[in-house]
């Protein structure tokens, strides 16, 4: 009987042609990609390899079988492959890199993927997954592209960076307005402004306001994650906010010493200052550099334009009296103008070294971070 010759049969399942891409759009925007698998490690690593993930960095199932939670803590966040891992592990490794500090997403569609996809703090899975996977993710994707990925990623930090504004704008303008309020109650026989008046201020400012989810962001904003930071806010806000008030009081001191100005006059002119410095406020510091280099979006500047018309006409129309305006002369008018320019020039040289702090911070606790001694881990045997 003649004898076959011996061969080698070779079964290849490549990953998609645009995966290289998306791994390095993530990677350019800080995203940290790391691999779980329950396959052999040798076949995950050269996987790996093909689409651009360092495959150096690895963990076997063994070795973290004999992990303590508190080791696995610790190498957790230095690993790229995690090889011949089974269900339980996968949600102890997801467990793991949250305890570290990260916000985890995990992407995956089978039974035993459903454990790390309710522990992540974004469960994704796909259109075709098993049902218990669908049902566990917070996000179904329902074409199989993962570049939906790298948008949505752009999507939720453009929708983030400006809803800080928004937060960062509208707390720092309340807290300038009560003080500058407060101030003028101690020297006033009168009221500022009357309720009626606070909150058609109040109603104007906010239509430009609501334009903000349109706005641009700056590049540097998309090319990084970001968190929630309620003292960014606080700093941002004692920065600002006084500012505004120190240029309303210098307004009050004009139309008293030097116009003279009546109760209604005063809070005609008022009213125009304070809806004119609030929508300046809105578009010089919406973005760290020169308004001029970013400029916001066409229906933020347009309708922070019409706002400022109407907020300048409204005095001298039937409708300012029902709010008890009256017309001011032009020479006021003119003064109120000049005072909303130099505070834009004033913001805008605050704003200079208000950002350049915040930079000067931000790389100190980094260096802070690199010194700060590690907690050293004795490396279990294999």
């Amino acid at each position: 009987m003649r004898a076959l010759p011996a061969s080698f049969l070779l079964f290849s399942d490549p990953p998609k042609t645009d995966i290289s891409a998306v791994v390095a759009s993530l990677m350019e925007r800080g995203v940290r990609i790391k691999v779980i698998s329950g396959d052999n490690r040798y076949v995950v690593q050269h996987l790996a390899s093909s689409i651009g993930i360092d495959g150096s960095r690895m963990l076997t199932g063994n070795e973290v079988g004999r992990m303590s939670n508190d080791a696995l803590f610790s190498r957790a966040g230095k690993t790229d492959l995690f090889v011949e891992i089974d269900p339980n592990q996968k949600e102890r490794i997801v467990a793991a890199l949250r305890k570290a500090g990260h916000v985890v997403g995990y992407l995956g569609d089978g039974i035993n993927d459903a454990p790390a996809l309710h522990e992540a703090d974004v469960g994704i899975s796909v259109e075709g997954a098993a049902d218990v996977a669908r049902e566990a993710a917070d996000v179904v994707l329902m074409r199989q592209d993962l570049a939906v990925l790298s948008k949505g990623v752009d999507d939720g930090r453009r929708t983030f960076t400006n809803t800080m504004k928004y937060i960062s704008i509208a707390t720092s303008a309340n807290f300038g307005n009560m003080i500058s309020m407060a101030a003028a109650s101690l020297v006033l026989p009168f009221l500022p402004l009357v309720a009626k008046q606070i909150l058609l201020n109040n109603l104007l400012s906010d239509l430009p306001a609501m334009a903000i989810a349109t706005d641009k962001v700056d590049p540097a904003d998309l090319r990084r994650p970001q968190r929630w930071d309620i003292s960014r806010i606080k700093r941002f806000m004692l920065w600002f906010g006084p500012l505004s008030s120190l240029f309303d009081l210098a307004t009050f001191v004009v139309l008293l010493a030097v116009f003279s100005a009546g109760q209604d006059e005063f809070r005609s002119a008022w009213f125009i200052e304070s809806l004119m410095t609030q929508l300046a406020t809105m578009l010089v510091i919406r973005t760290p550099g020169p308004i001029w280099r970013n400029r916001p979006s066409p229906l933020l500047f347009g309708t922070a334009i019409a706002v400022a018309a109407a907020g300048v006409t409204i005095p001298y129309t039937p409708i300012g009296g029902l709010f008890g305006f009256v017309p001011i002369p032009l020479e006021i008018l003119a003064v109120l103008l000049a005072v909303t320019l130099i505070y834009v020039s004033a913001l805008e040289t605050v704003k200079i070294f208000y950002f350049a702090t915040l930079s000067t911070q931000h790389h100190s606790l980094r260096r802070a971070s690199r010194r700060r001694p590690r907690a050293r881990t004795r490396r279990l045997p294999k």
